[in-house]
């Protein structure tokens, strides 16, 4: 047998907690079983299980072999599965985490393009704004819309969104539109998020941030609805381009201060430090990434 086999036995071992459910799973005889863990332990010069009567436990060196032969076996089995299947015939579950408005107004039609691409992948979505414990909860992807991601080094930067003043014709028919950041305080501002006392930041020709600090007149989760409070007349609201630059589009919404420089919202498409790619993931990660600096401009490959 040869050493990826070898460990193999090791990780079904202690995944099944004993030498009899490990023969039973990969049907071959328990003493076989015994004898090749015994042939490992001999080959390593230590004991990885302590196998006395009444006595089954792995030891701290049988742990750790255990831990780094489970992502030998995985990464083994990876690449057989990658390179047995033809292009047409990847298939298999994949588990993603989007953020709600921007999976649902943004990404929408895309996962379901990409659906229809590859029939035999099983998209599982989760739109949820919860951050996701991607080893835990087994996702393969989470894409996250945010300023910065720090102190993660399976996050690649795959895109750019930016926040943008908007304002219904009628209210500007009827209110005169503010000229600087500092006029919008004398405006009925809407802002997304929950708190009765917000902050805007902008920058100024330097680049140094700009704060506008101030009572919001409507809060919302949602930049949908905001869009739509705006729509409406209800006062200023600053949205992600996803949202509102297609209700400019569309004639709903006016930009304000479009010379106003706001810094950018940065788009990861992230992956479990655990969890290589495989071939469906690969896929999936460079359509995101196209699909995302196609709109944005940022180009970037895994």
């Amino acid at each position: 047998m040869g050493q990826i086999e070898d460990l193999r036995l090791l990780v079904v071992i202690v995944d099944c907690g004993s030498i009899s459910k490990a023969a039973a799973q990969l049907r071959i005889a328990k003493s076989a079983v015994s004898r090749r863990l015994g042939l490992l332990e001999d080959r390593f010069g230590t004991v990885l299980i302590n196998r006395q009567p009444g006595m089954w436990r792995i030891t701290d060196t049988g742990k750790e072999l255990y831990q780094r032969a489970v992502g030998v076996v995985g990464d083994v089995d990876e690449i057989t599965a990658d390179f047995a299947q033809t292009s047409q015939t990847i298939e298999g579950p994949l588990s993603i985490s989007v953020p709600q408005e921007f999976g649902i107004v943004f990404l929408r039609r895309f996962l379901i393009e990409f659906s229809l691409r590859h029939k035999n992948i099983q998209l599982q979505i989760e739109f949820d704004n919860r951050p996701v414990n991607l080893a835990r909860e087994n996702y393969d992807f989470a894409i996250r819309v945010t300023l910065q991601m720090e102190n993660d080094t399976n996050a690649k930067h795959i895109g750019e969104t930016r926040h943008r003043l908007y304002a219904s014709k009628s209210y500007l028919d009827e209110n005169t539109a503010p000229t600087s950041a500092q006029e919008l305080k004398n405006h009925p501002l809407l802002n997304y998020g929950g708190a009765k006392r917000a902050e805007w930041e902008f920058l100024d020709d330097k680049g140094k941030p700009v704060i506008v600090a101030f009572k919001p007149v409507m809060s919302s989760n949602s930049g949908v609805y905001l869009a739509d409070a705006a729509r409406s007349g209800l006062g200023i609201v600053r949205l992600p381009d996803f949202v509102g630059q297609p209700a400019c589009a569309r004639g709903d919404l006016i930009e304000v201060l479009p010379d106003l420089k706001q810094a950018p919202l940065k788009i990861y498409l992230i992956h479990s430090e655990k969890r290589r790619l495989n071939r469906r993931m690969r896929i999936f990660a460079e359509e995101m990434t196209v699909e995302c600096s196609n709109q944005t401009g940022v180009q970037n490959r895994w």
